[in-house]
């Protein structure tokens, strides 16, 4: 987050890290059309699949949970379901989901992007960065931070684009493990992805 933040520029104030990237707080954000004002928003959190929660049968994104003590809801428990997430009121022109399996079907043979990351598009996304598998941490800074490395030092390159850049140059890396598929190839670019980047 930090990395790709500073890349747009992006001040300490919109950078939610640890206590303060909680689900209460982007459900407030939404209520009060704060997140409306932001073109890009970036999850670096950890994706649930169907299941994979107890209580839940729906993809989601974990948030950091409430402290010890603190009023948990449906709406603060650190679980932001498919369901939640649809309710979000968005404008962004891309949504990065740098998370595990963040492109998987609701069920098991279900169709594509029918979960989590549909529920992005239900919210007002344009574009979704999103996964389908495991991603490793180390790669996806990487791979992101060139992305938006390129877009920045190309105008009018289409989202699309960055991310094939982003993509060639690290399978071109000399170290062998950078280069491995499993590294670089986990990410598509879904929805409005053709569209020129704006500067």
């Amino acid at each position: 987050l930090c990395a790709v933040g500073s890349l747009l520029g992006a001040g300490d104030a919109d950078i939610w890290l640890a206590d303060t990237a909680n689900e209460g707080r982007l459900h407030e954000a939404s209520q009060d059309r704060k997140l409306v004002q932001y073109r890009v928003l970036h999850f670096a959190t950890h994706g649930a699949l169907p299941g994979d929660v107890d209580g839940s049968v729906e993809p989601g994104l974990l948030l950091t949970p409430p402290s010890p003590g603190a009023e948990v809801d449906a709406r603060n428990d650190g679980f932001l379901s498919a369901s939640e997430i649809a309710t979000l009121e968005l404008d962004a022109d891309w949504v990065i989901l740098s998370a595990c399996n963040t492109s998987a079907a609701i069920s098991k043979g279900g169709e594509a992007l029918s979960g989590l990351a549909r529920s992005f598009f239900y919210a007002g996304a344009r574009t979704l960065l999103v996964s389908h598998w495991e991603v490793f941490s180390e790669a996806t800074v990487r791979l992101l931070s060139s992305m938006f490395r390129h877009g920045a030092e190309n105008a009018g390159v289409s989202r699309a684009e960055m991310l094939r850049l982003a993509m060639r140059e690290i399978a071109g890396s000399a170290d062998k493990r950078s280069a491995h598929p499993a590294s670089w190839a986990a990410f598509s670019a879904v929805g409005k992805g053709w569209e020129a980047v704006g500067h």
